[in-house]
């Protein structure tokens, strides 16, 4: 169970909506926000975001509340809860951004669940303002992939995790995302690993269209219901398989130490 690593893209995934969206449209910026959409990158025109709602008089308290009213289905944080109790290590990959996706799993009580959150920085600054930073600074040093947004790919970070797990003897990896930015990522499994699209979104889009590229099986899910029917499937299976070559090893060595001391002596030759 410990060779488990479980990975949740966030905004659609855990919770039923994007979350910057959620808080623009709720605090009334959603014009402005479409008329700048095109005009800068998603991770940067956020950050304007948030200046334009403290502009307006809208404090921490006031998206902290649209936070915690967000949609999230009710099966999603007993599969959560019931995958952590199972022993897999719980990991987000979003680029949503920490304040954000914090706030969430702290109001569900889910929080502790994960070992690691990776994802865009947010802080408040000494105005009482939210700040919103890319997970990586692509003016100065860009990560070079065009699958991915400027601000971050999660594929990169899938390797980084992989590269720490085979170190660590962690074998398996499910991946659970939605969006465009979680089709890389997706590339990087293997094939002892899982996928888990949301179905007709456009990370299971872009995967019908490049089977050929992808490497792990893939189980698409809808919603709250069969994420946490298909997720707890595939970790009863990982347990299941790796528990069956754990055995076959263990009495394949019993085998061969029973069989070893049982030769004879050898005769000796006379010459």
């Amino acid at each position: 169970m410990a060779g488990i690593v479980v990975v949740f893209d966030f905004d659609k995934t855990i919770i039923d909506v994007d979350s910057d969206n959620w808080v623009v449209d709720e605090l009334g910026a959603t014009d402005l926000f479409n008329q700048l959409l095109s005009t800068m990158p998603w991770n940067s025109l956020m950050d304007r975001m948030m200046e334009e709602l403290h502009v307006q008089g809208n404090t921490i308290a006031d998206i902290v509340e649209v936070l915690k009213r967000v949609p999230i289905h009710p099966r999603i944080v007993p599969a959560i809860k019931s995958a952590y109790a199972l022993g897999c290590d719980l990991r987000v990959i979003s680029d949503a951004n920490v304040f954000f996706i914090e706030t969430i799993l702290k109001h569900v009580g889910i929080r502790d669940c994960f070992s690691e959150i990776n994802t865009n920085p947010g802080y408040v600054d000494e105005e009482g303002r939210l700040r919103i930073l890319p997970y990586v600074d692509f003016q100065k040093s860009p990560h070079g992939c065009n699958l991915c947004p400027p601000n971050m790919c999660k594929g990169m970070i899938v390797e980084r995790i992989q590269a720490i797990l085979a170190k660590e003897g962690k074998k398996r990896m499910i991946y659970l995302g939605d969006g465009i930015g979680d089709f890389c990522p997706k590339l990087k499994l293997r094939e002892e690993d899982f996928m888990m699209p949301r179905k007709d979104f456009p990370a299971w889009n872009l995967i019908n269209e490049n089977r050929r590229l992808v490497k792990a099986a893939v189980h698409e899910w809808t919603d709250g219901e069969e994420f946490e029917h298909i997720l707890l499937r595939l970790i009863n299976t990982i347990n299941i398989e790796e528990g069956q070559l754990l055995s076959v090893e263990c009495k394949f060595q019993t085998m061969s130490k029973a069989a070893h001391g049982a030769l004879p002596r050898p005769l000796p030759v006379p010459y």
